[in-house]
């Protein structure tokens, strides 16, 4: 939020939601303590933005999304907020193939946003069904292995599922991060 704060400048503003009264606290604290005017954050959810219909210009989600349960609804609420023209940045884990039932039921897998995932194609779908048009990936990585099994949370997933090294390859080969652009239709 706050890099967002410098570049929409004195005449914008940035909105920062989350759904911890923690977190939105410690937000507020740090952006008095460092002198940010034009940041407000406030206390919702992404499946009902705290936002009015068609008031915002940009909406940005970095690896959050796909810890919601309903995701088209996360959708729905982005086109709902953005003015006409607006554009939805999203940076998001999403999946290639399933995965198995036992990393799925995984709550360090869920914390770690990988439990969460959708499959590409739904997670797509979901964007256009809320009403986007022409949804542009502008960045696809795969996860290497190196990344799964030095990553803590990962490591807690890998020993308590007593993952083999081959399940591990064949994970880490369908799970992606995706950076998506969309516009809101005029």
């Amino acid at each position: 939020m706050f890099l967002a704060a410098k570049k929409v400048g004195d005449k914008g503003k940035v909105v920062g939601v989350d759904m911890t009264e923690e977190m939105v606290v410690r937000a507020r604290d740090i952006a008095g303590n460092c002198g940010y005017h034009n940041v407000e954050f406030r206390m919702g959810e992404i499946e009902g933005l705290p936002v009015d219909d068609k008031s915002v210009d940009v909406v940005i989600s970095n690896c959050v999304i796909n810890l919601s349960a309903d995701k088209g609804r996360v959708f729905t609420e982005a086109y709902r907020v953005l003015n006409p023209g607006g554009r939805l940045m999203v940076s998001d884990i999403v999946l290639l193939k399933p995965l198995p039932y036992t990393v799925l039921d995984s709550i360090e897998a869920y914390v770690g946003c990988i439990a969460g995932a959708a499959i590409k194609s739904d997670y797509l779908e979901a964007i256009e069904s809320a009403g986007f048009q022409d949804v542009e990936i502008i960045e696809e990585t795969t996860f290497p292995i190196e990344c799964m099994a030095n990553d803590p949370t990962a490591q807690a997933v890998i020993r308590d599922l007593e993952i083999s090294p081959e399940a591990l390859g064949e994970m880490a080969s369908s799970i992606i991060s995706v950076r998506v652009s969309v516009v809101r239709p005029t």
